[in-house]
C-alpha cells in the first residue's frame, strides 16, 4: 500500500473514534530537517543501517531530535518507511520510541524522533560505552521489564495488535534516565483479530530468529517472545546473541546459557563486568524467564503479560513451575543425546539477491532508530 493510502487510512481510523486526541507528531519540511541537522552534516551523523542514516538535529525551539534517512529510494524502502510511520503514529506507550513527525519530500524519506542521549543498549553491551560499564545491576533490571512491556503493549494491548519482527539490542534505546525504548518498527506486521500468525517473507537479525520463524515464515506473537528471550540473555550475561566457535560455526546464546543454568550455575551467567554485583534471587529470574522464551517449540513459550508478571516477581508459583519443566525437559532429551534447542545458525534464513533480509547484526555501530 501506497506511503499516502496507508496515512489516510489512518486518519480516517482516527475521526471513527470519537474524542480522539490530535496526533502528537507533525510534517516536517526538508528545510527544516536540513536547518536542524546542519544539512545532515557527517558530524552529527549517529549511525547507519540498513535503512540509511541516522543524525543528531536540534530543532529551532531548542529539543534534541533524531532523524532517520532513508538511504536509496526504492518500492521497498517506501513500504517500510510507510510501515515506520503508520504503527509509530498509531502507539503511545513510554517504553515505545515516540514519533515525532516524519518528512516526504521528493524522494527524501525521513523518520524524526525524540533523540536518545545514551543510544542503545548495544552500545552499552557490546559497543562504545561498554568499558564505561554505565549498566549497573538495578538498571539492568529496568531495562528488562520495560522493554518487555513496551512490547506486552504491542502485542495485548494495540489495536491490531503488532508483531515487531526485530527486537534485538540495537533497538532498545535508552534515554537520559536509562529507561528503555523500543524501536525500528520498519519490519512490524499488524495482526487481524482472530489470526495466529502472518506468512510473510523471512526479516530479521540472526542469532533472534525463532526456528519456526526462521524455516517457514510464520510470523506471531510468539517470535517476538523468543527475541526477547536472547536479548534477556545478553543483558544477564554481556555475551552477544551468537558466539563464534570456529570459522565454520556459532554458538547461540541459549545453547551456551541451558546447561549452565540446568546444574544451577547461575554465577557463570552473570555478565563479569557486574563483579558480582547484582541481586541473586533477580538474576537466576532473569535467566530461567529469558531460556522460558527462547524454547524451540513456540507453545512452551509465555506471553509477554507473563514475562512482565515474572521479571517483576509476580508470579513466582508460576515461575518456579515453569522452570522445573523446563529443566526436567532439557535433563531428559540431554539424556537421550539430543539437542533440545536448535541454535540460530543451523536455520537457512531465506536471502535473495536484493538483500531483502537483514540478516546480521551492525556490530558495534551505533543504530539510534534501526
Amino acid at each position: 500500500m501506497a506511503f499516502g493510502s496507508m496515512l489516510c487510512c489512518g486518519r480516517r481510523s482516527d475521526r471513527k473514534n470519537k474524542g480522539a486526541k490530535k496526533p502528537a507528531w507533525r510534517i516536517f519540511s526538508l528545510k527544516e530537517l536540513h536547518a536542524a541537522t546542519n544539512n545532515f552534516n557527517y558530524d552529527n551523523k549517529l549511525g547507519e543501517g540498513g535503512f540509511g542514516s541516522v543524525y543528531w538535529g536540534q530543532l529551532w525551539d531548542g529539543s534534541q531530535i533524531a532523524v532517520k534517512r532513508l538511504k536509496v529510494w526504492s518500492d521497498k524502502a517506501e513500504t517500510e518507511f510507510a510501515v515506520e510511520v503508520e504503527i509509530l503514529a498509531r502507539v503511545r506507550h513510554k517504553n515505545l520510541l515516540t514519533l515525532r513527525g516524519y518528512c516526504a519530500e521528493g524522494q527524501e524519506r525521513l523518520i524524526v524522533y525524540d533523540y536518545m542521549p545514551n543510544l542503545s543498549l548495544l552500545s552499552h553491551l557490546h559497543g562504545q560505552h561498554s568499558s564505561e560499564c554505565l549498566l549497573d545491576w538495578k538498571r539492568r533490571m529496568n531495562i528488562a521489564i520495560g522493554s518487555a512491556e513496551g512490547i506486552a503493549y504491542l502485542h495485548h494491548h494495540a489495536t491490531p495488535h503488532i508483531i515487531h519482527r526485530d527486537i534485538k539490542a540495537s533497538n532498545i534505546l535508552l534515554d537520559s534516565n536509562f529507561e528503555a525504548k523500543v524501536a525500528d518498527f520498519g519490519f512490524a506486521r499488524l495482526i487481524p483479530d482472530g489470526a495466529t500468525h502472518v506468512t510473510t517473507k523471512v526479516k530479521g537479525t540472526l542469532g533472534y530468529l525463532a526456528p519456526e520463524y526462521a524455516m517457514l515464515g510464520q510470523a506471531s506473537e510468539s517470535c517476538d517472545v523468543y527475541s526477547f528471550g536472547v536479548l534477556l540473555l545478553e543483558i544477564a550475561s554481556g555475551r552477544r546473541a551468537l558466539q563464534k566457535l570456529n570459522l565454520a560455526s556459532n554458538c547461540s546464546i541459549a545453547d551456551w546459557a541451558l546447561p549452565l543454568a540446568s546444574e544451577g550455575k547461575f554465577t557463570e551467567l552473570a555478565d563479569p563486568k557486574l563483579n558480582r554485583n547484582y541481586e541473586e534471587d533477580e538474576l537466576r529470574r532473569v535467566i530461567v524467564v529469558a531460556l522460558m522464551c527462547a524454547q524451540r517449540r513456540p507453545e512452551k513459550r509465555p506471553t509477554m503479560l507473563e514475562v512482565v508478571e515474572m521479571l517483576k516477581g509476580e508470579a513466582r508459583e508460576k515461575l518456579i513451575e515453569l522452570e522445573n519443566t523446563l529443566f526436567k525437559n532439557w535433563q531428559s532429551a540431554d539424556d537421550k543425546d539430543e539437542n533440545p534447542e536448535d541454535s540460530a545458525d543451523s536455520i537457512s534464513e531465506e536471502k535473495d539477491s536484493k538483500s531483502e533480509s537483514k540478516v546480521a547484526d551492525s556490530g558495534d555501530k551505533e543504530e539510534l532508530a534501526r
